[in-house]
């Protein structure tokens, strides 16, 4: 008999809210045209695009989009933290958009001091990059042998190509990255974190 241990868990939902999707659509782009600190901050670390991450920290109570988006992530990440068997109610700790052009990506990494991540994907040309997800175990294994066609829960990396209004969530500790952008037109998604 073999018992899967140790089990990581990604929670998708595909949100049904193209009203909201518009609206945070247009917000992205309004905030990639209003925040000069985060286009420069986008700038100094070589992102391609813009992102909010280190330039806003009120986008709730900027934006009433943002405020619907506050409540209605608020419930998944309670619904996922019950799947989880955590006796905690996530309050949601940081929330920043990322509009990434042609041949942006992001490096792998975690969340520190959070305990749910997640990104929703708001609008997603072909070719905008998959976001991928590392085995936590995979830096302790230093001579785990190669898997050949493994299912999904054997697989070192899985990639998980983002679609408009696709909301994925991980515990923080999760390594991911975000693949190249080899599309043509703008990726735009908003990130987030719970404690």
């Amino acid at each position: 008999m073999t018992r899967n241990l140790f089990v990581t868990p990604l929670y998708e939902a595909t949100l049904d809210a193209d009203d909201l999707l518009e609206e945070l659509a247009y917000s992205i782009r309004v905030l990639a045209e209003d925040d000069q600190a985060g286009r420069n901050w986008s700038r100094d670390e070589g992102y391609k695009g813009y992102t909010s991450y280190a330039s806003l920290n009120d986008l709730p109570q900027r934006d009433p989009a943002f405020a619907d988006l506050k409540r209605l992530l608020t419930r998944h990440a309670r619904a996922f933290a019950k799947e989880l068997a955590w006796d905690v109610k996530p309050k949601l700790d940081s929330i920043w958009v990322n509009m990434m052009k042609a041949g942006a990506h992001h490096a792998a990494h975690i969340h520190p001091h959070s305990i749910l991540s997640g990104t929703l994907y708001i609008e997603v040309p072909g070719k905008a990059g998959a976001i991928r997800f590392e085995d936590p175990r995979h830096t302790q294994m230093m001579a785990a042998p190669v898997r050949r066609e493994a299912p999904e829960h054997l697989q070192t990396w899985v990639a998980v190509d983002p679609r408009p209004g696709m909301l994925l969530m991980w515990e923080s500790f999760v390594r991911h990255e975000v693949l190249p952008h080899r599309g043509r037109g703008e990726r735009l998604s908003i990130s987030f974190n719970f404690s």
